[in-house]
C-alpha cells in the first residue's frame, strides 16, 4: 500500500480523535493491520487493549475472584509430609476377591445424563481399553505400499 501524505493525515486526525483501529481502517478503505502498523512507524500513542477494555477509567468496579463456598478440600501439605501413605483397597470385580486390572475407561452414553458411564472391563496392559474398545480406539496404520499393489 502507497501511503501518501493525505492519507497519513487523515489516520492522525482519526486516531487522535480516538476512534478504533478497525473503524479507521473502514474509513480509509485499508485493513486493520494496515492501520495498526502505520500508526507504530509513525510513533502514535498506543491504544488501549480492547480486551481490558473496563480495566482503566471505568466505572465499573473490579470483578473479584470467585470463591468456593463449600467443597472438598485438601489438608495442609505439612501434615501430610511425615503422615504414611494411606492403604489402597484392591479394585474386585466379582465377590470372589480376584484382583483385577485397571478398569477400561471407554465412555458409554452421553455426558451428563444419569446413565452415562464407563466399560470398567479388564483393560489391556498398557492400555485405558479392553480389548473390544481396544480395537476400535487404535486402528492400524496401513503402509503406502499396500494402496500402490
Amino acid at each position: 500500500m502507497e501511503w501518501s501524505e493525505d492519507v497519513i493525515t487523515k489516520l492522525r486526525v482519526l486516531w487522535f480523535e480516538g476512534h478504533s483501529t478497525a473503524e479507521i481502517g473502514r474509513r480509509l478503505n485499508i485493513s486493520k493491520n494496515a492501520v495498526v502498523g502505520k500508526a507504530h512507524r509513525l510513533n502514535l500513542p498506543p491504544r488501549p487493549s480492547p480486551i481490558r477494555r473496563g480495566a482503566e477509567g471505568s466505572n465499573s468496579p473490579p470483578r473479584q475472584p470467585l470463591r468456593r463456598l463449600q467443597g472438598p478440600t485438601l489438608p495442609p501439605l505439612a501434615a501430610s509430609i511425615g503422615a504414611p501413605a494411606p492403604a489402597l483397597r484392591p479394585i474386585m470385580s466379582s465377590p470372589k476377591q480376584t484382583l483385577r486390572a485397571t478398569p477400561c475407561c471407554w465412555p458409554i452414553g452421553e455426558p451428563g445424563k444419569p446413565s452415562f458411564h464407563f466399560c470398567n472391563v479388564d483393560s489391556l496392559p498398557g492400555k485405558p481399553y479392553c480389548d473390544d474398545h481396544a480395537a476400535i480406539a487404535y486402528v492400524r496404520v496401513r503402509d503406502r505400499r499396500e494402496d500402490a499393489a
